[in-house]
């Protein structure tokens, strides 16, 4: 049979399935943990995916190696949209430019479907350490080189270069403790074994409701509605620090058009219903813009940009 029949017939049967799509169950991969912010969007997004495509969506978590273990795995899945990734700034921006060897290409190896929403990230301490603000933790650890340590949920994550940028902008001698994923990290956190960690507002805010950890200050630019008190490292006194964080889903790239199309009308449609912005909005994530796959693919694309800057200037490098 010549090439080109196979071709058009195998493009042929990829459009039949992409019609009839969904048929079967669909795995969102969660490259961390269970329990923190990016596993508790994805269980929020599978509920309403299952109930509006009327097929089990199934959550599995992947977590290591900074987000990018899991992200592979959906690199190298099948493009028929039955494997999803819910990734975030550290799988698509910044492990991208912290890593010298990478397992897929942040752009080439994906279909963007949609960005799922942007958070800053909350820099707490246990109660234990003597600083109820930024400034005397700084002043603190100037007085005491090397005493302090900060948590993240892995080399080459989000909380990593929050806790990097911080040490740079701040002058301070901190060691870096990196754990496979943020919850053992929290888990150390709350036990005082760590003195300090940036993670997400998802993750931290029961504990820092409940007081056993204590919020110093939120890395965006503005205050966050659910944290009112907690002032930005600006306010701070770090004018140069701005981290926000976002999530977003992809597909494997050669996914048909025509499932990128249906999620991307899906996904933004859940993002549009009051309840899920609610409950949203209580977690310190912000819903309000949505996106079509093209323009998520350019945020993408600027993300990486920016954060090649900030990794070399942190003069953060990972083998």
């Amino acid at each position: 049979m010549p090439k080109l029949l196979c071709a058009l017939l195998l493009s042929l049967a990829a459009s039949i399935a992409a019609a009839d799509y969904p048929e079967q169950p669909i795995r969102i991969v969660v490259p961390f943990a269970a329990g923190g912010g990016t596993d508790v969007m994805a269980r929020m997004f599978a509920q309403h995916l299952a109930e509006s495509l009327k097929v089990p969506v199934v959550v599995d978590n992947r977590p290591g190696a900074g987000g990018t273990l899991g992200s592979t795995a959906v690199a190298r899945a099948p493009a028929d949209g039955y494997t999803i990734l819910l990734g975030s700034i550290s799988t698509h921006a910044i492990s991208p430019n912290l890593y010298a060897r990478m397992a897929y290409d942040a752009v080439k190896d994906f279909e963007p479907l949609a960005r799922a929403g942007t958070t800053p990230f909350v820099m707490t301490v246990h109660p234990g350490v003597a600083a109820n603000t930024v400034g005397e933790l700084i002043g603190n650890a100037r007085a005491n080189p090397k005493k302090y340590d900060y948590a993240s949920s892995g080399n080459g994550t989000t909380s990593h270069l929050c806790g990097a940028l911080f040490t740079q902008l701040a002058g301070v001698e901190i060691t870096h403790i990196p754990y496979k994923s943020n919850v053992p990290g929290l888990t150390d956190l709350l036990a005082g074994r760590v003195a300090f960690m940036f993670d997400n507002i998802i993750a931290m805010q029961p504990h820092i409701k409940a007081g056993t950890l204590r919020a110093l200050a939120v890395t965006g630019t503005a205050r966050v509605a659910s944290l009112p008190n907690v002032p930005t490292m600006i306010e701070a006194g770090l004018p140069a620090y701005d981290v926000t964080g976002w999530f977003g889903f992809w597909a494997p790239a050669g996914t048909p058009q025509q499932v990128i199309i249906r999620l991307n009308a899906e996904l933004n449609r859940i993002m549009r219903e009051p309840d899920v912005r609610a409950r949203a909005e209580e977690q310190g994530v912000d819903l309000r813009k949505t996106q079509a796959p093209d323009e998520f693919g350019r945020y993408v694309q600027a993300e990486l940009a920016k954060w090649r800057q900030i990794v070399r200037d942190a003069g953060a490098k990972m083998d």
